[in-house]
């Protein structure tokens, strides 16, 4: 029988079960998989056919034969295409054709993610696609006390997914060895050098073996990371798919200019419509997604909060409650613009507009996931309207308008007001103090870490790094 309290427990404490066993034998596929699907093991095979999944993505079917080969890669395409199959499933597949006991705190494999979230998903990932395969696997993470993943670590796991500063505080500990690792993939590589963790990408990549097979997989890649990239891969494959289109097909985008005043009534008169079956706030402040989500209950909506000021805990749980159901809202700071793959989003509403044009690409590609449609609306008041501009120039297009709703203001469509001084910016653009590994505001590290506040590091570095982590005005 299943421990769903001790599930439970590995999820709030930032891992994965130490030992994956196979909970029965593959048995024969009702439909053979299409393209390079049917390449893959029997193993693998199943556990793709149980998900639903038949035909693969532009991305996987471009990058697996080369992965499977142990060619290095260089992955771009656009939120939502499937990428994190596309390493996962090659990456299960060498590992298990030459299977062995790994060692104390030495993983065969290491993934890199910028966020917590985003590593937790990819953690998913391989738990779902490696069901059938004696092969183990861990998550690590800040924002949570390190004992549990320690314990993991040092029963062995064949992958770790990790964020960066979490790794090095446990490799600078004692407690992760670099030394045997195989296979080093990093996802979302473009928010990890805006977010600074340059250096820390560096410190990991100096510990690891010269003799390795190196996966970079992003949303976008701008002319100074791609030759960044080409310093830590060897002859590599690039795979882009359609860098041209910032946006999938697939979203109905729209944009209603409202007095901020009218934010919240216009928002609540709109989740009114049962079309929403599930559906993204993006605000810019923490302290704006709480004020929504009191909103919203007042008008009989049920809705969540996530943001940087929450724990890790109620971060878990105000997401998982959202995935099952519970909750029909989930408010979020863009702490949830990548890394949150749900599949029946039907609406992204952007409360805020982001200050960052590529954020917005980001944002709305929360929905229309799995082939589904989704609907994407943004609010737009006179503070606003720079920040419309320039996401209408990074689209190449203006987005839809629609001047006939109860709150319609006339001011906000003919506003040419510059965007207001340090507007969503506080003390992080993103709105989420805790992005990646965060610590607390006194500078305290959580699970007795030593040393100085994270943050602060990666604050200092972001400005330094600017330049690296651009993102092109294009892809996603």
């Amino acid at each position: 029988m299943r421990n769903y309290k001790a599930d439970a427990s590995r999820r709030r404490n930032g891992h994965s079960a130490p030992k994956q066993q196979p909970r029965m034998h593959p048995k024969p596929l009702e439909k053979p998989l299409e393209g390079v699907f049917g390449t893959l093991i029997p193993a693998v095979q199943q556990a793709i056919a149980v998900e639903g999944y038949v035909t693969p993505t532009p991305i996987q079917e471009q990058s697996i034969p080369h992965l499977l080969e142990g060619r290095d890669l260089m992955g771009t395409a656009q939120t939502g295409t499937g990428k994190t199959a596309a390493f996962t499933l090659p990456l299960l597949q060498r590992l298990s054709a030459h299977s062995r006991r790994p060692g104390r705190g030495t993983p065969r494999a290491l993934i890199l993610a910028p966020t917590r979230e985003l590593a937790a998903q990819i953690g998913d990932s391989v738990m779902t696609y490696g069901k059938y395969l004696h092969l183990t696997h861990s998550v690590i993470f800040g924002g949570v006390k390190q004992y549990s993943q320690v314990k993991v670590l040092n029963r062995g796991v064949d992958i770790l997914v990790a964020t960066p500063g979490r790794l090095l505080d446990l490799m600078q500990q004692g407690f992760v060895h670099l030394d045997e690792v195989e296979v080093f993939i990093l996802d979302e590589v473009d928010r990890m050098l805006d977010m600074g963790f340059i250096h820390d990408i560096k410190k990991v990549l100096a510990e690891i073996p010269s003799t390795r097979q190196t996966l970079f997989f992003s949303a976008t890649m701008a002319e100074k990371m791609e030759l960044l990239a080409r310093t830590m891969v060897t002859n590599p494959v690039r795979v882009i798919i359609e860098p041209e289109k910032p946006t999938l097909d697939s979203i109905d985008q729209k944009v209603l200019f409202v007095e901020k005043s009218n934010k919240d009534a216009l928002l609540a008169l709109l989740l009114s419509d049962k079309s929403v079956k599930k559906a993204i706030v993006f605000t810019q402040m923490k302290h704006t997604a709480n004020k929504v989500v009191k909103k919203l209950t007042a008008n009989g909506i049920h809705g969540t909060a996530i943001h940087g000021n929450k724990s890790q805990a109620m971060r878990t749980r105000a997401l998982d409650g959202f995935k099952k159901g519970r909750y029909r809202v989930l408010v979020a700071t863009d702490v949830a613009a990548r890394g949150l793959d749900v599949d029946d989003i039907t609406h992204v509403f952007n409360y805020d507009l982001p200050v960052e044009s590529e954020t917005y690409v980001h944002r709305i590609g929360r929905t229309a996931r799995a082939g589904a449609r989704g609907d994407a609306v943004s609010f737009c008041s006179p503070e606003d309207r720079s920040y419309l501009r320039e996401i209408e120039r990074l689209l190449g297009k203006q987005v839809p308008a629609d001047m006939h709703h109860k709150y319609h203001s006339d001011e906000a469509f003919k506003s040419a007001k510059p965007a207001p001084k340090n507007f969503g910016r506080r003390s992080n653009p993103s709105g989420s103090a805790s992005f990646g590994d965060s610590r607390r505001k006194s500078g305290r590290r959580s699970g007795g870490y030593r040393g100085s506040s994270e943050q602060s590091r990666h604050s200092s570095r972001r400005s330094q790094n600017r330049s690296v982590g651009r993102r092109a005005p294009n892809g996603n």
